[in-house]
């Protein structure tokens, strides 16, 4: 059985959570925050949460670990068989990833935590961030899913990804990040009834 390392509060565990559940993979969660120590370090080289561990080995970051899950489970398939279709959708789950949710993450200890972000990073994080939803724009699908007519990683992507750095872009600049994006919400909304996601947001109480 897969152990999965982390706290609920992270939308990376919660995403892995869900790609779990949808895979129907057994598995157990084991509280553990992220931590610099060096027993965590072993599990997860920069101490972030996710980890997993299957059969003795861990792995950490969570687009290696949907592929993990994609290949010992490949149905139901969050990948599409054709190669450049599939790599498609990765292109899609890393501009979501790094070019939106990781920007608007510099602002999150001031959105959330009570400490403070320098206006020199909000300033930059804002501006970034235009660009990385300019990026996602042009992959984006929406019709209905993300990347197009079938459920797909990406989609469990927008959920997470897009739900934490829409928060952050209110608390910080009392801006609705998906203004002028209603297939991106469309999306959001779309994942929020979805089996397996609704199953871990209803289990986060």
């Amino acid at each position: 059985m897969i152990k999965l390392y982390g706290l609920k509060m992270s939308n990376y565990y919660s995403l892995t959570k869900a790609l779990l559940i949808e895979k129907n993979v057994a598995f157990e969660e084991v509280k553990r925050p992220p931590s610099q120590e060096e027993d965590f370090l072993a599990m997860s080289p920069m101490g972030k949460m996710p980890a997993i561990e299957s059969d003795g080995v861990f792995l950490s970051e969570s687009l290696a670990i949907a592929q993990y899950l994609e290949n010992i489970q490949p149905s139901p398939a969050l990948l599409p068989s054709d190669a450049m279709t599939a790599a498609k959708v990765m292109e899609l789950c890393c501009h979501i990833k790094l070019d939106v949710e990781l920007v608007a993450r510099r602002c999150l200890p001031e959105a959330f935590f009570g400490q403070t972000v320098s206006q020199e990073t909000k300033d930059s994080a804002r501006a970034d961030l235009e660009k990385g939803m300019s990026a996602v724009a042009r992959l984006f699908d929406g019709s209905p899913y993300a990347a197009g007519a079938e459920l797909s990683l990406a989609d469990f992507y927008t959920f997470y990804c897009f739900g934490l750095a829409s928060g952050i872009a209110k608390a910080i600049w009392d801006m609705n990040l998906l203004d002028n994006h209603s297939n991106i919400a469309g999306v959001m909304a779309k994942m929020a009834e979805h089996p397996s996601v609704a199953r871990v947001e209803a289990e986060k109480g």
